[in-house]
């Protein structure tokens, strides 16, 4: 579904006129911003597979930050794999890499351990590798990368659509009052019911994965 796609789906149930693009009023506007923080919402409450992705990091001798490029600041690390040395590297907290690199000297070789460490000046997610790596080694970041908000009206939404159009909807009735349909409650309340839906599909080819948060 796309960008506009939704935003008719929720001005119809509002019953109101439909849009050719969601910039065409400044109330399409509003629920093409309600739209995107829906789907905030829906990405929060699940490791959706559509969008599970992996990058890769290529490092090199005497480097150990490195930056996720194109991760941005919401990821959530599903694995990490050190694809040359074929083993899976273990996430460490800033402490203890702290104590690693300040307190004791470093070792180099083949990294085992990774720590967060900030973002960078585009806002991508950066790490910092033990030991410092004393060559080239392939490291596979298998994430959950959230879609960038959308944006223009050909964006496809890849998340499941229902739970987003009633996140917004009720957040478009709460917004401007009660007016004889179904209220914010009732409309939050399919919501969650959506969400729930959707997510038992899903979770039904992930069976070791099954909590998940209706925010």
């Amino acid at each position: 579904m796309t960008y506009l796609e939704a935003v008719n789906r929720v001005l119809i149930r509002l019953r109101e006129e439909e849009v050719t693009t969601v910039n065409q009023n400044s109330y399409s506007k509003l629920i093409g911003t309600f739209v995107n923080d829906a789907k905030r919402m829906v990405e929060d409450a699940w490791d959706w597979s559509a969008l599970r992705t992996t990058l890769t990091i290529s490092t090199t001798t005497d480097i150990f930050n490195y930056v996720l490029t194109g991760s941005g600041n919401r990821i959530k690390i599903i694995d990490v794999i050190n694809d040359t040395s074929n083993w899976f590297m273990t996430y460490k907290d800033t402490h203890w890499m702290d104590n690693a690199f300040l307190i004791e000297t470093p070792p180099i070789g083949s990294p085992q351990f990774y720590s967060f460490n900030g973002v960078d000046a585009n806002g991508d997610t950066q790490v910092d590798l033990y030991p410092i790596p004393n060559g080239a080694y392939n490291l596979r970041f298998n994430i959950i990368k959230p879609q960038p908000a959308l944006t223009t009206d050909a964006s496809n939404l890849l998340i499941p659509y229902e739970p987003v159009i009633f996140g917004a909807l009720a957040r478009a009735i709460a917004e401007r009052g009660e007016d004889g349909g179904l209220n914010s409650n009732e409309i939050y309340q399919l919501y969650k019911q959506s969400l729930g839906d959707a997510i038992a599909l899903e979770s039904g080819r992930y069976l070791e994965e099954d909590s998940w948060t209706a925010n």
